[in-house]
């Protein structure tokens, strides 16, 4: 009878165990690194889908006005606008198509800092083949009687199919999944 061959065995359950939890742990570490990941990828697809957003937003817009539009009053490469550069309208009881569009500008620009980290964008409009003519609006005010009514020639060209276009470009900052932040863009060219 051999006394010392149950003593050899010792400590293999232990090692067997310890091996498991290594294994364990790489696993552990692998769904560990796959969940950070897919959060990354799903903040990253929440910036895009905020960034066509704020895009079909501002479009929209721009439909709603389009003797702004093709007077260059939403054209411009500083956007997010500054209090300051945008005047303070309020637009609820009316306004001309400069005041809408100085308003739109500014609601876009609050809407540009809030969903987009480190925003730019920039919008600028061919009205070439618009048929409109800056001098074809007539503002209420400046009709020559209050009974007459108000002409505007040039927005018959503006309705649909538009020959203008407009280009938009909205950058802003998102973290690689390797870590360090990169900028991404969006460009859209559009008729509003």
């Amino acid at each position: 009878m051999n006394r010392y061959a149950p003593r050899s065995q010792r400590g293999v359950s232990l090692i067997e165990v310890l091996v498991a939890v290594l294994v364990f742990s790489v696993g552990m570490i692998g769904v560990a690194g796959l969940l950070i990941m897919a959060t990354r990828s799903n903040h990253t697809a929440y910036l895009r889908t905020q960034a066509a957003f704020l895009a079909s937003n501002m479009g929209d817009r721009m439909s709603a006005n389009p003797v702004g539009v093709w007077m260059g009053n939403y054209d411009s490469s500083s956007y997010p606008v500054s209090a300051s550069t945008a005047a303070n309208n309020d637009c609820s009881a009316g306004c001309t198509p400069d005041a809408l569009a100085q308003s739109d500008q500014r609601a876009w620009s609050r809407q540009l800092k809030t969903f987009l980290p480190q925003a730019s964008a920039r919008i600028r409009c061919d009205k070439t083949n618009a048929g409109y003519t800056p001098d074809a609006w007539v503002p209420p005010s400046a009709s020559t009687s209050p009974t007459a009514p108000v002409t505007t020639p040039g927005q018959i060209g503006m309705r649909p199919p538009y020959g203008g276009t407009c280009s938009m470009h909205i950058s802003w900052y998102e973290q690689d999944s390797l870590g360090p932040s990169s900028q991404q863009t969006f460009d859209w060219e559009f008729q509003p």
